[in-house]
């Protein structure tokens, strides 16, 4: 199993970086350049806790510190993700930003940043403390249902991002049990893998995207 795992997140973590890359090396315009950032910021934050996991799998040495902040960035990281999401979706589609989704979109991201460096979290002894997993995920959880019906609603209308919305949901329905509760249940620390790749899924909906004209996107 550790083999197993290790390799596909290794692998997913070189794609992601090596794909954000490649999108910023192609990218035509602002929102592409936000598309490549995306992937980069998506892969280089999951590093922080997927490689100490790696090494935890064939090393003596004690990484639980280094898991638990690890986390912490990951957390921040993804933030960071869904919040791109939202300028994407934006400029990819020319629509115009409404005041108060765009207030629902950074209140959320930042109540979720503050609530994750409370020292509550136990970050540093890689805690899991469920009352705080679900305390940091309730404006999460709302960044990424706000963000999830914004691309569901434009899903007829582009066939690189017809599914983003579905990858969305998947991976917060993945997510979410084990941000909660895998300290109780570690057995739900497996439903990683299938969200894992509804984010290798994404990155893929960014590449298809670079490949064409991106329908209202200002250039530069």
């Amino acid at each position: 199993m550790k083999y197993g795992e290790s390799a596909f997140d290794i692998l997913y973590l070189l794609f992601a970086v090596t794909t954000g890359c490649l999108i910023l090396r192609r990218a035509r315009n602002t929102v592409e350049k936000q598309m490549g950032a995306a992937a980069l910021i998506l892969g280089c934050g999951d590093a922080f806790h997927l490689v100490p996991r790696v090494l935890n799998y064939f090393t003596d040495a004690d990484l639980n510190a280094a898991l638990g902040i690890g986390k912490l960035v990951t957390s921040l990281t993804m933030t960071v993700f869904y919040v791109l999401l939202y300028e994407i979706w934006a400029g990819y589609y020319h629509e115009e930003k409404p005041r108060s989704l765009t207030w629902c979109v950074w209140g959320s991201a930042v109540l979720r940043a503050v609530l994750c460096l409370f020292p509550q979290n136990g970050w540093a002894q890689n805690s899991s403390d469920m009352t705080w997993g679900i305390l940091r995920n309730i404006p999460f959880v709302l960044l990424g249902a706000v963000i999830c019906l914004l691309y569901f609603r434009k899903r007829k209308d582009d066939r690189s991002f017809r599914f983003l919305w579905l990858c969305i949901c998947l991976s917060f329905l993945f997510y979410v049990p084990v941000a909660v509760a895998a300290g109780v249940l570690p057995i739900l620390g497996m439903l990683m893998l299938p969200k894992t790749v509804c984010y290798i899924l994404m990155i893929l909906a960014f590449l298809s995207a670079v490949r064409k004209p991106v329908p209202g996107a200002d250039t530069d």
